[in-house]
Order: C-alpha cells, then structure tokens, then sequence
C-alpha cells in the first residue's frame, strides 16, 4: 500500500486512477491538484482526492507514487514543476498516449532522478472529459503499456505493473519507438480519419443534410471524432513522425480501392473487402503479447 498519491490532474483519467486506488485499498490518502482550481474543487467534494493543493509541487510533498495526467505537451513543465521534491524512492507515472516525446522531457528534466519514472499508456478513455466522468472502473480489465528505458529502476518497474496490475489491468511492456509507431496506427491514425471525415462531410453544401440521414454504422464509425479537441492536437503534433507514415500508407491503400471501384474491378475488390471483413472478424482487443 502507498501512504500517498500526488494527483497532477484530476480530470477523468487521473479522477477515475485515485478512484480506483482507494477503493482497491492500494491507497491511504490523495493530494491533487489541478490547472482549473474548480476542477480540483470538484474532485474534492467527489471524494475523488481527500485534499487540494495549491500547486503540483505540494501536490507531491509527501508523495510515495504520483500520477501525472495532463496533456502530453504538459509534461515537461509539470515536470519542471516538481521537480525539486522528487526522490529515487518516489514512483512516477503517466497517462500519456505517446512515450517518446513524454520520456524525452523526463530524460531532459528529471536526470538524475529519472530512474523513478516509469511510463505508462492506459488503453482506455471516454469521449467525455472532466472529472465528474471519474470511473473506478475506467481501468479494470484494459490494457496498459509500459515503456521503461535503460535508466528506470527495476523496483519502480516492479512497482508499476504492481499497482496496475492491483486495478485489474493487463500489464504489456514495449519500448518507447515501438509503441508510438503501433498506436499511431491503431489509435492516431483513426482519430485523424475521423476528425477528417466529419469535417470532410459538413464542409459540402448538403452536408448537414447528409448527417442527418446517417445511421448506427456512421455513428459507430465517427465516435471518436466527439474527442476532447485539446488533448488530440496534442497527441497528432507529438506522434507526427509516426502518424505521418501510417497516414502515407492509408493513402496507398484507399487509393488501390478507388482505381479498382473507378476501373470497375469487382473481383479485386471484393478480395480487398473479404481480407479487411475477415480481419476485423477475428480481431479480439487486448490479446497482442509482448
């Protein structure tokens, strides 16, 4: 059990972790803090933290494990912030949807203490943002990913598959570079189809006409355009590289479909959409092993 979390964000993912820590028993008291002082306000009257600090840095006096859920291009200057009370003993982490960029501000902030930072990216989320969506459910059965590098600590390694693990979580570990290519392909990609799309329709005349006749397939498709706008600017400039060259082959691939509808290759096409339909049928989410 840890006698104290230091909560730097307490919207929903950082809302729904201290949640699901107390009522896991994993901890004895929360300390949060948050940009918006209403949002910390309100994660007090929620029992979402026990106590509100007035700054990240006390956020973390005191702390033996601290999350840090903010955005991505945060990081750094949380980082900064906090930087002063961090011990080797302190465990670390983050929510964030890409490592590289995250780790390269913890290697440029942290130094000699970076060995208490383990990185970590919870495949889960709403579409909605704010702590009043806090779930102490948000984690249980997900996946996680955890990118250590060369300098973490073991024990603090350890002690991170430990915590998630005691939220019901399946625990994978990836290396930095790999985990940004994999999820720029399987997350960014299609957020930045989906934004596209959308936009793509309601910049025609007839646009919101055609909205208006779409059915439960457009709305499954383009859930996850209704995303936090913010967060995802965020995540699509930091993994740009990456989302970049899985864009370059999207590309490729519609185009191959559209010289085949355009030729009136039904044959070809038809493959295309059997390989695609059969894919997708036995496609389970969370059975990848690392």
């Amino acid at each position: 059990m840890f006698e104290q979390l230091g909560l730097i964000g307490c919207g929903l993912m950082g809302g729904s972790f201290a949640l699901a820590l107390k009522r896991a028993g994993l901890v004895k008291r929360v300390v949060g803090y948050s940009k918006s002082p209403s949002t910390t306000q309100r994660a007090l009257s929620m029992g979402v933290i026990d106590v509100e600090a007035p700054s990240a840095l006390l956020a973390v006096s005191g702390a033996d494990i601290v999350l840090l859920a903010v955005p991505v291009s945060a990081t750094e200057a949380t980082l900064k912030a906090i930087k002063h009370l961090v011990t080797n003993d302190m465990l670390i982490m983050d929510v964030g949807s890409t490592k590289r960029d995250v780790i390269d501000s913890a290697r440029r902030v942290l130094r000699d203490h970076i060995g208490s930072f383990v990185p970590c990216h919870p495949i889960t989320g709403k579409e909605v943002s704010g702590v009043e969506h806090a779930d102490p459910d948000l984690y249980t059965g997900k996946q996680i990913i955890l990118t250590p590098i060369d300098r973490t600590h073991p024990a603090q390694a350890e002690k991170a598959v430990q915590v998630w693990e005691g939220l019901g979580c399946n625990v994978l570990k990836m290396t930095p570079d790999d985990h940004d290519a994999a999820f720029a392909a399987v997350s960014h990609l299609p957020h930045l189809i989906a934004f596209a799309l959308i936009n793509g329709i309601t910049s025609q005349n007839h646009g919101k006409d055609y909205l208006s006749l779409a059915g439960p397939g457009f709305r499954d498709f383009t859930r996850i355009a209704a995303s936090d706008p913010k967060m995802w600017r965020d995540i699509l400039l930091a993994n740009r590289q990456e989302l970049l060259a899985q864009s370059k082959v999207f590309q490729r691939t519609l185009h191959a479909m559209e010289l085949m509808i355009e030729s009136g290759n039904g044959e070809a096409l038809e493959d295309l959409i059997n390989q695609a339909s059969e894919t997708r049928a036995h496609w389970r989410m969370g059975t990848s092993k690392k």
